[in-house]
């Protein structure tokens, strides 16, 4: 990032005065630049379950939320579940298209580029064969995605360019999900 604005108005609902000084204690501290995102998850019944997200660590301290998060997630009837909250292939739509959009957002702050709205449709194709072990040469994740921008902004058509560019180019999901991330898997007896 470069700085463009060092208004102490907010710009996108971003205080970029305080983005630029975490940038500096960054560039100072190297160090601080590494967090630790954690979620833990409990099995309910067929395919519904509950992941739990409350502390992290991050700027060199563990840091703990007021608040936990309780996101649920299950399958339509179709795929065998009752519904009681998105399934976990849209969960990871919803991952995507925040992460992008929150880039997006926070990098034309820092541009001194305000935008006016942002809204995003995401969609992704999966072939159950894949899932279902019927033919291993289908993949079990997702085959393609596509993620389709409106922005409100007072821009031109280069500048309107650039900001659909900004969010795949910052995102740490969009990354993760386009390049692939090592994961590791253990199991112990409860």
């Amino acid at each position: 990032m470069t700085p463009q604005s060092t208004t102490a108005k907010p710009v996108n609902g971003v205080d970029v005065q305080e983005l630029w000084k975490t940038i500096d204690a960054v560039k100072a501290t190297p160090g601080i630049a590494r967090f630790k995102f954690k979620i833990s998850n409990r099995w309910l019944d067929g395919g519904y379950n509950q992941s739990t997200v409350g502390s992290f660590f991050g700027g060199g301290a563990d840091n703990e939320r007021p608040t936990q998060f309780v996101l649920e997630a299950d399958e339509p009837p179709i795929l065998l579940g009752q519904d009681r909250g998105a399934n976990p292939v849209e969960y990871l739509l919803h991952a995507l298209a925040a992460c992008v959009t929150t880039s997006m957002v926070y990098h034309a702050a820092a541009k001194g580029i305000e935008i006016e709205e942002v809204e995003s449709a995401i969609d992704g194709d999966i072939d159950l064969r894949g899932f279902l072990g019927l033919d291993p040469a289908i993949r079990k994740g997702y085959q393609g995605i596509r993620m389709n921008f409106r922005i409100k902004a007072n821009v031109g058509d280069e500048q309107l360019e650039e900001l659909a560019r900004l969010g795949p180019s910052y995102s740490p999901v969009f990354d993760s999900v386009t390049k692939g991330v090592p994961v590791t898997v253990n199991a112990t007896r409860m």
